[in-house]
């Protein structure tokens, strides 16, 4: 783990990315508004991450296996604390408050608030043969009652291939036509508005 300072000097410069996307061409509006940043995080930070990223055969994950939704693990996060050292840091800066006003700002959306209980949120991998189809993320978050608005991806696919597909697709608004994917590759941050 980084101590405060180094944690700060990390969030301050991810913040200033995502200020700066509009800029740099990273902020998309069609069909639905989102951002694409590469090279998101200091390479010590992320692959600090990916060295303690959690074996997906330990009891911390969950396995869902619904051939025509999902098959994929999941973490079974509750709290903070079960959030694995080398990881922690990341989350940290992203449920923080200034990470959320840089992301409230692009998105004009106000008050963001990040998910204390991490209904919905963790580490999630999708293996070999493994599926997430399309769908439309709900809104509604069961633990507070609140709206959902925003949701986040950190990828941590080092040395990813096209040919391995998994890309996240972007729908249309009846969801039959895919407008664009965005192949997961490693540190690459995507954030789109629910």
């Amino acid at each position: 783990m980084f101590n405060q300072n180094k944690l700060k000097i990390y969030s301050e410069h991810s913040n200033k990315i995502i200020q700066d996307s509009r800029k740099n061409n990273n902020y998309f509006t069609k069909p639905y508004k989102h951002l694409v940043i590469d090279n998101f995080f200091d390479q010590k930070l992320i692959n600090q991450s990916l060295k303690n990223f959690s074996n997906a055969f330990d009891e911390s994950w969950e396995f869902t296996n619904d051939k025509d939704i999902e098959i994929k693990y999941r973490s079974k996060w509750t709290s903070e604390f079960d959030i694995p050292e080398g990881i922690i840091d990341v989350v940290r800066i992203m449920n923080g408050a200034d990470f959320l006003k840089s992301i409230s700002e692009i998105f004009k959306i106000k008050k963001l608030i990040p998910d204390p209980y991490f209904t919905g949120g963790g580490l999630n991998v999708t293996k070999k043969g493994g599926l997430l189809d399309v769908h439309v993320d709900g809104n509604y978050h069961d633990a507070s009652s609140l709206n959902r608005r925003i949701n986040v991806i950190l990828y941590f696919n080092k040395n990813w291939k096209d040919s391995w597909g998994g890309e996240f697709g972007i729908y249309e608004n009846k969801g039959k036509k895919c407008v664009k994917k965005i192949p997961p590759l490693f540190n690459r941050f995507l954030k789109y508005k629910v």
